[in-house]
């Protein structure tokens, strides 16, 4: 039975994530303290205490998105209940797959927190410099979204970016053509149309100065060129295969679509029985349930959800270090 590590991406970020764990667990604590030295500020202190606005930014919510995944994945791995828990394969929605690449273990988290944080900054000044933002649509296939933004576009960029579950795609473009999409959805046989609260045309053209930004920053990184876990890129769902073609994934992620369905589909269709959410909230153990309702996901979002975890397993003793 083959098992695979599940790693959120932006989005999942909630004031208060890491708080208890960080309190009972001394591994955890020690990893949000590494965390704060290198990004150069009380990550955190935010992570736990917000103002939510800082966390939503697309500067720290990466990072903290990032290290509150890691924290949850070290004490799943030292716990007594759960530390033979080991993936044969890890997965992760667009940031998250730099946490399935540590997970992995093909980059360490000193380098992967670094190109996170220049990720969120290459971005966040990307989407400075463009007018775009992103709208889920709810309820239509690709067929019928692609026809929804060849008539919302009206010669601006939109285009589907985030192919999800059924029912779930997410357009990204200029904020007008954006506009527009959500206004028409209906007329196309939406459910609904949400506005995301991003900060601009994420997985476009629109960031190509960002991808590049990236691309720089990946060429001094160390990256392992084989593991006994395999990890599967959100541009193609085919699994890695080596160090350059892991910088090539991770750049063109900023400007291509992320295709966490088929990538969810090809596992399944690769014997993957069991999966482990690990990291805030619960978006792609969601996600699942529309992907293949029969498929159970075990999430691993919180300390409660980690106790819960291991006493279900008939772990001896609750965790704590």
């Amino acid at each position: 039975m083959k098992t695979a590590f599940l790693f959120p991406g932006q989005g999942a970020q909630t004031v208060g994530m890491g708080a208890a764990i960080a309190r009972a667990s001394q591994t955890a604590a020690l990893i949000y303290q590494k965390a704060n030295g290198i990004v150069g500020f009380n990550l955190s202190e935010i992570c736990f205490e917000g103002p939510a606005e800082k966390l939503n930014s697309t500067t720290v919510s990466q990072p903290a998105i990032f290290v509150t995944s890691v924290v949850l994945l070290e004490v799943l791995r030292t716990s007594s209940g759960t530390k033979k828990i080991i993936p044969d394969v890890t997965a992760g929605l667009s940031l998250g797959e730099y946490t399935a690449l540590y997970a992995a273990g093909l980059i360490s988290f000193e380098d992967a927190l670094v190109l996170v944080q220049k990720r969120g900054q290459a971005m966040q000044a990307a989407a400075d410099a463009t007018e775009g933002t992103m709208v889920s649509i709810i309820g239509l296939d690709e067929e019928k979204v692609q026809k929804l933004c060849n008539e919302a576009a009206r010669g601006e960029l939109l285009q589907a970016v985030n192919f999800n579950c059924p029912g779930q795609i997410v357009v990204s473009g200029t904020k007008a053509a954006c506009q527009r999409a959500a206004e028409s959805a209906e007329k196309f046989g939406a459910i609904k149309a949400v506005p995301l609260e991003v900060a601009g045309a994420f997985h476009t053209e629109m960031m190509a100065p960002a991808a590049e930004a990236l691309s720089q920053a990946l060429k001094n990184t160390q990256i392992s060129e084989t593991s006994d876990i395999n990890t599967i890129a959100n541009i193609d769902a085919q699994y890695y295969t080596g160090a350059d073609e892991i910088r090539q994934g991770l750049t063109k992620q900023l400007t291509c679509p992320i295709l966490w369905q088929k990538c969810m589909e090809r596992l399944l269709a690769d014997g993957v029985e069991k999966f482990y959410e690990i990291g805030p909230g619960r978006i792609l153990t969601g996600l699942m349930k529309r992907i293949n309702r029969k498929t159970k996901v075990v999430n691993v979002s919180s300390l409660d959800t980690l106790n819960d975890f291991i006493k279900s397993r008939q772990a001896v003793e609750r965790f704590t270090d």
